[in-house]
């Protein structure tokens, strides 16, 4: 049983508050999401996010297959970060924690995805040729697209990194 682990983070210079405004409206989730992930939101995203909130979404995780997602906002600290969890869909846990922490030029956001894969062994062999790969080239589309909408601060590169943990 592997669990792994992406961490992400990227300056934005914002403020706290349009940050938060941005990144906690999941109606902005497809925005930030590659078109051919075929992402739908279906239900659950009609409400400001709130601790409980439940949202279902059609993805495509793989050309050759769409699946639908359930994911549940379990904690929010208003303006500072949130938490979501998976409840039903490709993976057998995913946890996901978003942060957003003041710099003198703006925002750092922060992603924390502790993550496994279903089917044990054999999803396991397919980490390191589908699931990481896709996960970095969302994560790297997620990046270049929030810079084209918010700018970017000269000199403070982001990170990206996928780790068994």
């Amino acid at each position: 049983m592997k669990l792994y682990q992406l961490h992400s983070t990227q300056v934005l210079p914002i403020s706290m508050e349009e940050a938060w405004e941005f990144l906690s409206d999941p109606k902005n989730l497809q925005v930030i999401t590659p078109s051919q992930m075929g992402f739908h939101i279906l239900s659950g995203a009609e409400k400001k996010m709130h601790a409980g909130q439940v949202i279902q979404y059609l993805v495509k995780p793989f050309p050759f297959m769409t699946t639908r997602w359930v994911t549940e906002i379990t904690h929010v600290q208003e303006g500072s970060y949130f938490v979501d969890e998976q409840r039903f869909g490709p993976y057998a846990l995913w946890h996901h924690k978003h942060f957003l922490k003041p710099m003198d030029q703006g925002i750092e956001m922060e992603d924390v995805i502790d993550y496994k894969l279903p089917f044990g062994f054999v999803g396991a062999l397919f980490h390191p040729i589908l699931v990481k790969k896709q996960l970095l080239e969302i994560f790297r589309y997620r990046e270049r697209k929030l810079s084209k909408l918010f700018g970017t601060i000269h000199g403070i590169n982001s990170s990206l990194t996928i780790k068994t943990i």
